[in-house]
């Protein structure tokens, strides 16, 4: 990085601390943006930590740094807040994979069966649902439902990493075609390749990639977990399976562990169309407006409490 281009992103960033602290708007990152916005949030997770916090942001404005299907779910938990984005074309194919006509017929084959949806969904698809989970907390949630037969969608791979865990049987909607493509990619030669470079190394991987690649891999774990397998572990170097921004975060919590990506081509380009400059202008025009109707928004809320009361069983 030149000395210009430094200087440059340093003042983008003054200038956004300084409006965002005027406005009394809070920032809030998911953890694959980019680590120049990292370093000014506010606050960071996965999907799990931000649904938890979302209650706990005393400011009325929210500028949530993601993708779209994350910024709805704030909205849903806080009604009254008003919740921007800085860029509204950042969205989630593999959400958007997936229909509330999909869910419908599925409830119409398998009736009294519950569905569970990933958090990776449309805030019209959670309204479906009787429950949604996150990578982090989708083995407890769907342990403490009682049934053996689950209708769990979008993704394939985290469905079926818990339906291996939990012995449940699950039924996937939309079935192949739903999955993250920056994940589902990652083929798993890869993993081969790094234990010869790095044949001391761990590798670490998310559930949301392919079982090619979690059957090869030492842990399994959303982002809000690695850092925390990487603590209880102990070891020196870790091959990380993930969005490669995650590793930015990784570093910071673990600055004396050795890291590296698993490929340095995990990345998701719609958490990339989210840059400081969008961020400063979406702070002075306050546009960028997430609006959840409020008859969808209970609907959609409903599955999410639901979520909470299934980790408190």
């Amino acid at each position: 990085m030149t000395d210009t281009l430094q200087e440059n992103m340093k003042l983008l960033k003054n200038q956004i601390n300084t409006l965002k602290k005027e406005k009394n708007i809070t920032l809030v990152c998911h953890n694959y943006v980019s680590s120049e916005i990292i370093d000014i949030a506010d606050f960071k997770g996965d999907s799990l930590t931000l649904a938890s916090i979302a209650s706990k942001i005393e400011s009325e404005k929210i500028l949530f740094v993601g993708v779209d299907f994350m910024a709805e779910t704030l909205k849903i938990l806080n009604p009254t807040k008003r919740i921007f984005v800085p860029n509204i074309l950042a969205t989630c194919p593999m959400a958007n994979s997936l229909s509330p006509e999909m869910i419908q017929e599925a409830k119409k084959q398998y009736p009294s069966t519950p569905v569970v949806l990933y958090v990776n969904s449309t805030a019209e698809c959670k309204a479906e649902a009787d429950y949604v989970c996150t990578s982090g907390n989708a083995l407890e949630v769907i342990n403490n439902i009682p049934s053996d037969t689950i209708i769990f969608g979008p993704d394939k791979n985290l469905g079926q990493h818990i339906e291996k865990l939990s012995g449940k049987k699950m039924i996937y909607v939309p079935g192949e075609s739903g999955f993250c493509y920056v994940h589902d990619k990652i083929p798993g030669s890869l993993v081969d390749e790094v234990r010869v470079v790095h044949p001391n190394a761990k590798v670490i991987v998310h559930p949301e990639c392919a079982l090619e690649v979690r059957e090869k891999a030492d842990f399994i774990g959303s982002t809000g977990q690695m850092a925390g397998i990487i603590a209880k572990d102990g070891g020196e170097c870790y091959i990380i399976g993930t969005e490669v921004g995650m590793l930015y975060n990784l570093k910071e919590a673990h600055p004396n562990v050795t890291l590296y990506a698993l490929s340095p081509h995990a990345m998701c380009s719609n958490m990339k169309k989210n840059n400081l400059l969008n961020i400063l202008a979406t702070l002075k025009s306050e546009s960028n407006e997430i609006i959840v109707e409020e008859s969808l928004r209970l609907k959609a809320k409903t599955c999410i409490v639901n979520m909470f009361e299934m980790m408190r069983s």
